[in-house]
């Protein structure tokens, strides 16, 4: 089976010790520092659209062994800057061609007018 479709996924647990299940939207490294932009995951398809959609900013950290831990990110600016570049970056990959806006058949042609089409 091929693995290339299935999203990355990252169980977290909170100070609480509650788990949940996020998949990696996008990381980015920016100066010496690695950020991770994550969303619930839901194997469920109704609990996604339950879903308020939020993207979870996280920075990575290490542990006392080097492992790599996810951690929020403390400083307001800090996170403010890395969220709003994040989103930019997010927008960007669900961008669509100003041209495929207009072609209503989904022909991709552009040769005929699509609003006298029956």
């Amino acid at each position: 089976m091929d693995n290339e479709f299935l999203p990355d996924l990252y169980e977290l647990e909170d100070e609480n010790g509650n788990k949940q299940t996020f998949e990696l939207l996008d990381a980015m490294e920016y100066g010496d520092e690695k950020y991770y932009a994550l969303t619930p995951y839901y194997e469920n398809g109704d609990e996604a659209l339950e879903d308020s959609g939020d993207v979870v900013i996280l920075k990575a950290e290490y542990d006392e062994n080097n492992d790599e831990i996810l951690a929020s990110i403390e400083d307001d600016d800090e996170y403010e800057k890395i969220g709003q570049m994040f989103m930019e970056r997010i927008d960007e990959m669900f961008e669509f061609d100003d041209e495929d806006e207009d072609d209503d058949c989904g022909c991709g042609c552009g040769c005929h007018d699509h609003d006298n089409l029956s």
